[in-house]
């Protein structure tokens, strides 16, 4: 992600907000570093184990996502691959390749896979026997839509996904926004830039009541939270607020929810990486309650921790796209259906 600053006056600022600037970006906050003391991470988290890892030179993995069998997809986006672990032959073998740069994936059903194209602006759907590559989505009112990132898909099979790129071009595509799919096809945008920053992992929660969005952008001054909505039958999204800040550290990158609704985050750094990112945010993951409380954290152990999903017949367990590894973590809470 490249840089891009921010610049504010110390005396244009109010209630947290630059008055000459975008509205929506947050100054002034201090972080989560000050919240790691007299967690229960036992209550939640389990120790850090390696599953397998990446074969690859170049390696950036994201994006995890398990089939109803227990075996977990997900995306090296160096290599444009979509990669498949086995949990019973314990095998890693590629799925997809040319995958256009897939991010995040999710199981729509136990043979569809959604998938993120970042490269060519598109959400699509693999079936999973067959192989079979279909384009849902990837224009929004005559324009390429962005690079589609992450996506939640709720109980009526409407889809919901972030789309963000550092150097878009605007005569072509769209701004940066989060957007619903409906079953028949139909595209609503629900967020555009300014509104949002750099909408990065998106979930719904359990009772369908609230959508989460994490905002990611590295540069300085800009926004790095979770943000909560109120999410209502039809669709829509209402009662913007912050659920919890990370900057200046890392913010989140991707997410998924227990049953309970608690977030399981996954968001910051070991080390600097030339952005305006402090190491405040801890490398790990995070588990953050409805009301925005840091109840648990278990550390990774290397860069760049992207991505997280329940999986397993239980669905207590966390698989964890981090660096070159696949990683999990035993949950003691379950995973949303």
């Amino acid at each position: 992600m490249q840089r891009r600053d921010f610049v504010r006056s110390a005396t244009t600022t109010t209630f947290g907000f630059s008055i000459f600037a975008n509205k929506y970006l947050q100054t002034g906050k201090m972080g989560i570093s000050g919240l790691y003391e007299n967690l229960k991470t036992k209550d939640f988290l389990g120790k850090v184990k390696i599953v397998t890892e990446i074969p690859a030179v170049e390696v950036f993995t994201e994006g995890p996502a398990a089939d109803h069998n227990g075996n977990v997809y997900f995306t090296n986006i160096r290599t444009e691959k979509i990669l498949k672990w086995d949990v019973h032959d314990k095998t890693l073998t590629d799925f997809w390749q040319n995958s256009n740069q897939a991010n995040g994936l999710r199981f729509k059903s136990k043979d569809q896979l959604l998938v993120c194209e970042g490269s060519s602006g598109a959400v699509s759907e693999i079936e999973i026997g067959t192989q079979k590559r279909t384009v849902l989505v990837d224009t929004f009112n005559g324009k390429k839509l962005q690079s589609p990132n992450d996506l939640d898909i709720d109980s009526q099979g409407r889809i919901y996904f972030s789309s963000r790129s550092d150097n878009a071009d605007l005569s072509v595509q769209n701004k940066k926004g989060v957007y619903r799919l409906d079953p028949d096809g139909r595209l609503t945008q629900l967020l555009v830039e300014p509104e949002i920053d750099m909408p990065n992992g998106i979930v719904i929660s359990p009772d369908e009541k609230t959508l989460y969005l994490i905002e990611a952008h590295s540069g300085s001054g800009r926004n790095r939270c979770i943000l909560a909505f109120d999410l209502q039958q039809n669709g829509s999204i209402s009662n913007r607020r912050t659920l919890i800040d990370f900057y200046p550290g890392r913010s989140g990158d991707g997410m998924c929810i227990d049953q309970n609704g608690n977030l399981y985050v996954a968001a910051g750094l070991h080390q600097t990486r030339g952005t305006s990112e402090t190491l405040d945010t801890r490398p790990g993951i995070h588990v953050i309650s409805p009301e925005g409380q840091l109840l648990a954290f278990r550390q990774t152990p290397v860069d760049t921790i992207t991505n997280c999903t329940f999986g397993g017949k239980d669905l207590k367990t966390l698989y964890i796209t981090c660096g070159k590894y696949l990683l999990s973590i035993r949950t003691k809470i379950p995973g949303k259906h």
